[in-house]
């Protein structure tokens, strides 16, 4: 059985994706109501401790964890936040969490791997220096890393692309079957490609292109997730769809018009955005979601329309819709409320990219060097 830490943790979606043959020796998140999600669904979880990571001590970590999994907070490197990067009070996080690693790596604990992910904006807040900051720890705690921009679209019909930095222990032997010799362009996206260029040469000697295999195409579109009988949302009176289309503009009410054309039930999703000072709604009829986002503001979550010839009904996504998009499975208990529950989808992790993470590298590895250890020890 392998053994991990999570922290920030929220919902417990790294937990999910890594699976049965994992245990979490500890969880943290200072969210009360992700911590009761948490906690309902995986038993109690007396392993949870709900709290601000700096109030996190290296004696509250018990044994010496295979995996140390961190999700720290994006708004201060999205797009949609503020942009402070790690310097700032949320993103800054990462510093807490990094030093509880040190504290392992004195205390002869270190986790064999430590996993970072955050959205795309990590690799480009502060023209980058953020992500050399990153770099710069993992290579001065003397381990290799190597870093994957992952779309969720790959897996499930949504649109969610996130940065995944790996670094492995110095003393974790790294197969040639785990590692490329020049990048994969499918994982391995130009911005990355060029930070690896500004990186300082012990960085650089210390990067890994993680090889990655290509997932299977996906069968699933986005009219696959959505309710006929939605729970935990209204729909939308015909006053409020239209003032919902009289936000678009032209070349979005062109797409309304091409699918109520066809005569078929299609489904779309809906962003409102602010345009040049003007608030606008953007709609997408590919078979995919947009990006999930946690709902502060009525802006940020997601509208769908469904439509089929002149007929055109709006809502917004159910809670258990934005569970789906997330790869959560049918049994997993959300919040009562509405806000509570999309939160919880919004602001996690896409379950199967983490369990491609895990089958790809993670336990190849990890198994490998346990093999490795018993066959030193007999």
């Amino acid at each position: 059985m392998l053994e991990f830490y999570e922290f920030f943790a929220g919902g417990g979606m790294a937990r999910i994706g890594l699976g049965q043959g994992w245990r979490c020796l500890f969880a943290n998140d200072i969210d009360e109501k992700k911590a009761a999600a948490y906690k309902a669904n995986f038993d109690g979880a007396p392993e949870l401790k709900v709290c601000d990571v700096a109030a996190v001590s290296s004696g509250d970590l018990p044994g010496a964890a295979d995996l140390a999994w961190a999700s720290f907070p994006c708004q201060d490197l999205s797009l949609a936040g503020n942009r402070g990067g790690l310097a700032a009070e949320r993103s800054g996080a990462f510093w807490p969490f990094w030093r509880l690693m040190q504290g392992l790596i004195s205390e002869n604990r270190a986790p064999r791997l430590i996993v970072l992910e955050n959205v795309c904006g990590a690799l480009t807040s502060h023209e980058g220096k953020d992500f050399l900051a990153i770099a710069e720890a993992f290579t001065q705690a003397g381990y290799r890393f190597g870093a994957m921009v992952i779309d969720a679209a790959h897996f499930l019909p949504h649109s969610r692309a996130r940065l995944f930095i790996v670094g492995a222990r110095a003393d974790l032997e790294i197969p040639h079957c785990a590692k490329l010799s020049a990048p994969d362009p499918l994982w391995h996206s130009a911005v990355i490609r060029e930070r690896v260029k500004q990186l300082p040469l012990k960085a650089r000697r210390r990067w890994v292109w993680w090889k990655l295999p290509a997932p299977p195409s996906r069968k699933t579109v986005f009219s696959d997730v959505i309710e006929n009988k939605p729970q935990g949302v209204d729909w939308h009176s015909p006053e409020e769809t239209r003032r919902l289309l009289d936000l678009m503009s032209e070349v979005n009410r062109a797409k309304v018009y091409a699918a109520q054309s066809t005569g078929r039930r299609i489904i779309g999703g809906v962003y409102k955005r602010t345009r040049n000072g003007e608030q606008r709604a953007e709609v997408r009829f590919d078979d995919v979601a947009g990006c999930l986002r946690t709902p502060v503001g009525g802006s940020s979550r997601q509208t769908i329309l469904i439509i089929k010839g002149e007929q055109i009904r709006s809502r917004l996504l159910s809670p258990r819709e934005a569970a789906r998009l997330m790869g959560l499975p049918e049994s997993y208990k959300l919040p009562d409320r509405y806000n509570e529950a999309y939160h919880i989808a919004g602001d996690g992790l896409a379950v199967p990219v983490v369990r491609h993470l895990a089958a790809s590298i993670f336990e190849p590895l990890l198994s490998r060097a346990e093999r490795e250890r018993l066959a030193a020890v007999g």
